[in-house]
């Protein structure tokens, strides 16, 4: 199911790069909000969702814009609000750019568990991996690629070509280990990168407390005077390690596991869960957004299909023999064979259509096609499985078509296809009366689709 927070909460600092003073307050959402900006700086309090279609520049951080409403460095708060399995949220923020804080995902993790994470009423998407998808940039040999798995993992690999980093990887198991594993690494960087950063003005809330920075070349007194005004210190010195002083690593690949947390914030962006294991070889936010715009199409083009991922080779709950002990009906006229998945709302049934069927005798016999009403009837037999299965005396009931309304039949139905059906009640069942939507599936395709209403009667005792 979906989560959201249990209660608001609030944090304040400064932005990296802005170096203003924010304000960030987390609210609940209601279920399909996703991750929500509310700018309460600006007349009328403009929202910019955490859509990837909303990025319009990935240079140290990534920045979304909307109307000329512009978030900026939002990718450590959405890795914090991914790594807590929150769904929903609302971010009030005072200023464009959420607090760096210590560089990291800690604080916002903390804040999240501070006042709890409550489960929703609807059930949660997920975008399922089931075919390697790449994006590689030629310009700085950065790749990511995903691979189906049954869980969200991400590994990232780094080397700029530097002999005081090196070259480093990082991996989450599972997205439940990112607050121990991930959420501390801290943001960094280079000397040579942080002194071209500070001459042009664009960072104005560092410290040596949110950055690491790993020093690649020698710190001159010119180059020490200027980090002195900048962090405000009386003295700056270089480490054994190789980083600047008055700060110690939390691990010693803390630059490769802050990639890994920048790749989950920003793949945060392409609005759904994942199921797979992604690879990232050199992140940067251009090649993350880029990568999670792939994922958004390609969630957007599974949501279009609406084909469910169903297991074939589960067992079923119940075969033939259990179908039957529901339901009244008997061959020739019992359309379904087996029921794969049942739940209070939803059920999932089977039927494999052979040349054996009776029908194909004399419907377009010399081309059989399954007759479209027959196919809304296994839809109807299947959503009497939803009904009957609920009752303790199922033989004493039974369910009657009272409408049937939105019928398309999208591809032919013929012998050797397997057709998967899901019914999901619309509304819950009042007075014996089911409102249904139902879906045919042959493949990855729709093949018949119906909204139905059935009442539900007791028997006439002999």
């Amino acid at each position: 199911m979906q989560k959201t927070l249990q209660q608001e909460v609030t944090l304040s600092g400064i932005g990296l790069h802005t170096g203003k003073e924010v304000k960030l307050t987390m609210k609940p959402a209601k279920e399909n909000t996703g991750f929500v900006f509310v700018r309460t700086d600006l007349e009328g309090h403009p929202q910019v969702e955490a859509d990837v279609n909303y990025v319009v520049a990935t240079e140290r951080g990534t920045t979304l814009e909307k109307l000329g409403v512009k978030i900026t460095t939002c990718e450590h708060l959405l890795a914090a609000l991914v790594g807590c399995d929150i769904d929903n949220a609302i971010l009030e923020m005072d200023a464009s750019e959420p607090p760096i804080l210590d560089g990291s995902s800690k604080y916002f993790v903390e804040a999240i568990e501070s006042v709890g994470v409550v489960e929703q009423n609807v059930a949660r998407e997920y975008l399922v991996v089931k075919e390697v998808l790449t994006y590689s940039d030629p310009a700085t040999g950065s790749e990511i690629t995903i691979i189906p798995s049954d869980t969200y993992e991400v590994t990232t690999m780094v080397d700029f070509g530097t002999k005081v980093l090196g070259t480093q990887n990082a991996t989450l198991k599972n997205i439940s280990e990112f607050k121990d594993e991930i959420s501390s690494a801290r943001t960094f960087s280079f000397l040579h990168e942080l002194e071209m950063l500070l001459d042009h003005g664009l960072i104005k809330g560092g410290d040596i407390s949110n950055a690491i920075v790993y020093v690649d070349k020698d710190l001159t007194p010119e180059t020490t005077e200027k980090l002195k005004k900048a962090f405000g210190k009386d003295n700056v010195s270089i480490r054994p390690n190789g980083i600047l002083d008055n700060l110690n690593l939390n691990y010693p690949n803390e630059a490769a596991r802050h990639k890994l947390l920048d790749v989950i914030g920003d793949l945060a962006l392409a609005g759904v869960k994942i199921k797979g294991k992604v690879i990232a070889n050199k992140p940067g936010h251009y090649v993350n957004t880029q990568f999670a715009k792939r994922l958004n199409r390609q969630w957007k083009l599974q949501k279009k299909k609406n084909v469910p991922d169903f297991d074939l080779t589960k067992e079923p709950v119940f075969d033939i023999n259990g179908i039957m002990k529901l339901m009244p009906h008997r061959p020739p006229f019992l359309l379904i064979d087996k029921i794969l998945e049942l739940s209070d709302s939803h059920v999932v049934g089977l039927k494999n259509v052979t040349m054996n069927e009776p029908f194909f005798v004399g419907h377009f016999p010399k081309e059989p096609v399954m007759p479209g009403v027959l196919q809304v009837e296994a839809l109807a037999q299947t959503g009497g499985i939803l009904v009957l299965a609920s009752v303790p005396d199922p033989e004493n009931y039974s369910t009657y078509f009272i409408k049937i309304d939105k019928v398309k039949f999208k591809r032919k139905v013929i012998p050797g296809d397997t057709l998967i059906f899901k019914i999901e009640l619309i509304e819950p069942i009042r007075r014996g009366i089911v409102h249904m939507q139902g879906y045919g599936y042959v493949g990855d395709a729709v093949a018949v689709e119906a909204e139905l209403m059935a009442q539900v009667a007791k028997n006439k005792v002999d």
